[in-house]
């Protein structure tokens, strides 16, 4: 199938091509589709807010569509930043200051209470008006520092339980600690909150477009 991404962050529309591209399907970007829409968020869960986006592009562009909310739930933070998480410091998409900001909170924090997770909430639209939604979580903790070039937002930070094994279909224990932006694209896609949530779109994407269950999906938040 050919995807419209609806997003303008280039690292998850980097992410989301891998993660498409290697299930088969083809997928452009807004910029490439001409689009310069920026649908506001007002969801209060990261599926209201994926299904936002992907339903405005999708009725823009007259195409299928793929939509991610995202973020960071932190258990000594009651859950925070949560659906918040891009514009934590009171500016959206500054991931150095909202690193710098979740730092400062974790300060006192010890190592045994610093557990968190990342949330992915994918939503498929359709130009007929079926959108279905589906979620993938990756739990770990927060780091005191932050490690690693790759990825972003605070992909330096969090530390997932476990990772990604390359060229394998299984996962092992992050015994090293690495952080999301040490893992390779590999590593970090078999265990992602995103990846995890599109692996689930990509089981149940064929019933959806044939139109089995797709009541059920349509209205329910995987």
């Amino acid at each position: 199938m050919n995807f419209i991404a609806a997003t303008n962050n280039p690292g998850k529309m980097a992410e989301l091509r891998r993660i498409l591209e290697r299930m088969g399907h083809t997928v452009q970007s807004q910029r490439e589709a001409g689009l310069a829409l920026e649908p506001e968020e007002t969801g209060e869960t990261f599926a209201e807010n994926a299904r936002i986006k992907a339903r405005a592009i999708c009725e823009a562009a007259g195409r299928p569509t793929v939509a991610d909310d995202s973020g960071l739930c932190v258990d000594a933070l009651g859950g925070a930043p949560g659906v918040h998480s891009a514009r934590y410091c009171g500016r959206h998409g500054d991931d150095e200051a909202n690193n710098d900001k979740l730092l400062i909170a974790m300060a006192d924090v010890p190592e045994a209470a610093r557990g968190a997770r990342f949330v992915s909430s994918v939503c498929v639209c359709l130009p007929d008006g079926r959108c279905a939604s589906f979620e993938g979580v990756c739990p770990g903790r927060i780091g005191f520092v932050r490690k690693g070039e790759n990825g972003f937002g605070y992909d330096p930070l969090f530390i997932p339980d476990r990772v990604g094994v390359p060229g394998r279909e299984d996962t092992v224990q992050n015994t090293q600690g690495r952080s999301y932006a040490e893992l390779s694209a590999g590593e970090k896609d078999a265990i992602s909150h995103r990846g995890r949530a599109m692996a689930q779109m990509e089981q149940m994407l064929e019933a959806f477009l044939a139109g089995e269950g797709a009541a059920g999906m349509a209205s329910g938040e995987a």
